[in-house]
């Protein structure tokens, strides 16, 4: 029982009126409190059903624009993040701080047709109920002449690059076609191509030739030598360098050649002719352009002074164009070739290509002498080497022969003199043939010694009586005179 009413908030000891009592009060208590959070979870609920209805009151409806042309204008405005009221005063204003190319060129890629601006303009009042891009369509819907000023706006910011790529090739086409006719080194090539052409076909109907075409150069790699190794280009830049050294240089007299064989005639012409178009269009456009339609209205004054300053530069280009087709022409006469039939790009493109050649032919050659020396300078040594080595072989079998025996080579020696009679051919004055007599006793000697080891018996010792008969020989010997008494006793004594 004390339990139960700890449970209801009550005392322990209370009497069975208060008790009764206070068991109501508490059950109605909890009735309303269930009652309260009842009432409280449906309140929420219908809370969040009003915010539902709400948020699908915000996503607007289209009434003029398709869902594709609103959605890439709300991407391209989410892009920029500028008021609608910025945009249309900067392009009032034509203020280049806020209009970039890229932003104009998608105003007027992304902005809705007259007709659908039309119709925007008269919603005005609907202006809350619009969707976004609707809202801009309005905003926009009030310019005068909207497209008209975006394309001379976009013209404007354009005209400095389209200025900046139409001189520099101009300019080097120009510069080109008078590198080419001052240039007498190049002259002095083209004639040594035409010596060596005739020369080369010489006993054909070709062999006596006044000229070639330029388109010509370009096709000397082509013809080759025998072995396949060189070609005629290569030969007639080892001929320069060899005997005309000074034509070597003539690409530095070449200088534009190469930005002039980027160039497309045609494609100069074509966007300085849009140029003057746009020029044109736009003084017109002036000329017949409402007034101001507020005071941030600027668009007639700085357009104005814009076309002013465009047309004096694009006067100045067009002069200078028209140069450049008169230089070009000119150097048709002089090179004897149709300027209407080859094309700027097609000459000083092969021009180009040949000199480029030309410069590689001279290094292939460089790079051939280098391996020709150096094939040479192997050769050269090994040569060197086998030489030394035999005459080091020669050295030590002479050696080996002196160590063998000088008698040998002494008897060699005598041998040989008397074959070729040089024994016989000289006479000798009295020194000399004292001299001679020392060295022919020594022969003597020897010889004799010789002569007795041959006479020797295979086995037992000489005989006494031979020593002596020896003995007396060679005081005998050695009272020789000259080569035929020494000649003689050797014989007498063989007998």
């Amino acid at each position: 029982m004390s339990r139960s009413l700890h449970r209801l908030g009550l005392p322990d000891k209370v009497s069975n009126k208060e008790l009764t009592k206070n068991v109501a009060v508490s059950l109605l208590n909890i009735k309303f409190s269930s009652s309260l959070s009842t009432s409280t979870a449906k309140k929420e609920q219908d809370g969040g059903d009003e915010k539902k209805q709400v948020q699908k009151k915000k996503v607007k409806e289209l009434k003029v624009l398709d869902s594709k042309s609103s959605q890439n204008l709300s991407i391209f405005l989410g892009s920029f993040r500028i008021p609608y009221e910025e945009i249309k005063n900067a392009i009032l204003q034509v203020n280049e701080k806020v209009l970039t190319e890229s932003m104009v060129q998608n105003l007027i890629k992304q902005l809705p047709g007259p007709d659908q601006l039309g119709v925007l303009a008269e919603m005005k009042d609907e202006y809350d109920d619009l969707a976004e891009s609707e809202q801009f369509g309005v905003v926009m819907s009030s310019v005068k002449r909207l497209m008209p000023r975006l394309q001379a706006i976009l013209f404007k910011l354009q005209f400095e690059e389209q200025l900046n790529n139409i001189k520099p090739d101009v300019v080097s086409v120009t510069a080109a076609c008078e590198e080419l006719r001052k240039s007498d080194k190049f002259a002095r090539l083209l004639q040594i191509i035409l010596l060596v052409g005739n020369y080369m076909n010489s006993g054909s109907r070709n062999g006596a030739a006044f000229g070639f075409s330029i388109s010509y150069l370009c096709k000397l790699r082509d013809t080759k030598s025998g072995d396949l190794k060189q070609t005629l280009l290569h030969f007639l830049a080892d001929v320069c360098q060899e005997q005309y050294p000074d034509v070597m240089s003539f690409t530095d007299e070449l200088i534009h050649v190469e930005k002039a064989s980027r160039v497309s005639a045609e494609t100069v012409q074509k966007n300085l002719e849009m140029m003057g178009r746009q020029i044109k269009s736009l003084e017109k456009d002036l000329e017949t352009f409402p007034p101001p339609q507020n005071d941030k209205d600027l668009f007639a004054e700085k357009m104005s002074s814009f076309v002013s300053l465009a047309q004096e530069q694009y006067e100045k280009l067009d002069l200078m164009h028209k140069n450049m087709e008169k230089q070009y022409s000119d150097l048709g006469d002089y090179f004897v070739f149709d300027p209407k039939k080859i094309s700027v790009e097609e000459l000083f493109g092969d021009l180009n290509n040949f000199k480029n050649m030309f410069q590689q032919a001279v290094k292939e050659n460089q790079k051939r002498k280098e391996a020709e020396e150096k094939i040479k300078r192997a050769k050269l040594a090994r040569e060197k080497a086998e030489k030394e080595k035999e005459e080091k072989l020669k050295k030590n079998q002479l050696l080996d022969i002196n160590a063998e025996g000088d008698e040998t080579g002494i008897m060699d020696g005598l041998l040989e003199a008397l074959q070729s009679g040089a024994a016989f051919r000289r006479k000798r004055g009295p020194r000399q043939a004292a001299n001679h007599r020392r060295a022919g006793n020594v022969v003597t000697n020897i010889l004799a010694k010789e002569l007795m080891q041959e006479d020797k018996p295979s086995s037992g010792k000489p005989s006494a009586k031979k020593l002596k008969s020896d003995d007396k020989v060679e005081p005998k010997l050695e009272a020789a005179e000259s080569l035929e008494d020494l000649l003689e006793a050797a014989a007498s004594r063989s007998n």
